[in-house]
């Protein structure tokens, strides 16, 4: 019988259900190798790594009935590429972020994950302001071969991801869910299109259903894969303002275009650029953090 490695260990713990990324960081530093989860009892497992009573039989179940050798063939079967944290492919920058995902689940062109990356992201409900803003600097971005990292959400997100795609270049779709369950239904077409032509990525396997809870942890690696993120209008309290304090955790550049300060949708801009973001009137004022030019 064939040895399972440490990899196909760790994409088949995230296919269990009832343990989450922290009890998966638990278990790779008790055992780094990952073998010896296999032969502790429900009652080792819950006391070793705090899973939740209501769980524990869950995950034993799913630990000693799931094939890894199927899931594998059937992910394969749909196109859908498996890269872990100790494979070369991940990616570098995301690789230094407190709690990276252990396992992405890839749809699309795996290589973009490689190049230059930058999030922009913003309100669900934008104005003719932000829309035009977004277009304007996405457009800019992809002439500087930036790839457009977002979260495939309403509005600015998914605005962004449109003109990275009008402008010939390259987008990635940071999901709050699986590939089955795209969140909202209306961008369906948008993510058949992106995984044929860009790429789309979650860190839940495809059959998981969107949860309120998922996509502030998506947040962090829309920001975890960018060299930056650009905040384009956002309320006070958005998920956009998520984004950006992951990324400024990470020690990673934020920026933020202003607005009116008649205009909630500029009031959590505002405040960004008030705590030390910097302020995005050009492209220029990105290429300069990044010692690019416009010439």
């Amino acid at each position: 019988m064939k040895e399972v490695s440490t990899r196909e260990r760790l994409i088949h713990l995230h296919e269990c259900r009832g343990i989450g990324v922290k009890t998966i960081y638990k278990m790779l530093s008790f055992d780094p190798t990952l073998k010896s989860i296999y032969f502790m009892s429900p009652h080792d497992l819950r006391e070793q790594f705090q899973i939740p009573s209501q769980y524990v039989s869950l995950f034993f179940n799913d630990l000693h009935t799931k094939n890894i050798s199927e899931i594998l063939s059937d992910y394969n079967k749909k196109h859908i590429t498996i890269i872990t944290i100790v494979d070369k492919e991940y990616p570098f920058l995301l690789k230094q972020i407190y709690m990276p995902p252990y396992v992405l689940y890839c749809q699309g062109d795996t290589r973009l994950l490689q190049k230059k990356m930058i999030a922009v992201v913003g309100t669900r409900i934008p104005t003719v302001y932000g829309l035009n803003a977004t277009r304007l600097i996405v457009n800019e971005l992809v002439e500087k071969d930036f790839i457009i990292v977002s979260g495939l959400a309403k509005g600015v997100d998914f605005e962004a991801h449109k003109q990275a795609i009008a402008a010939n270049g390259k987008t990635i779709a940071v999901l709050g869910s699986g590939f089955e369950h795209i969140y909202p239904r209306e961008h369906i077409t948008m993510a058949e299109e992106m995984k044929n032509k860009h790429l789309l990525l979650t860190e839940y396997p495809p059959y998981i259903k969107p949860h309120k809870s998922y996509f502030p942890a998506r947040n962090r690696i829309i920001s975890g894969l960018s060299l930056g993120t650009l905040v384009i209008e956002a309320k006070e309290k958005s998920g956009s303002l998520i984004t950006a304090q992951f990324a400024l955790n990470e020690g990673r550049e934020v920026f933020a275009v202003p607005g009116s300060i008649f205009s909630p949708t500029s009031k959590g801009t505002n405040l960004l650029i008030q705590e030390g973001a910097k302020l995005v009137m050009s492209i220029e004022d990105i290429l300069t953090e990044f010692e690019y030019s416009s010439d």
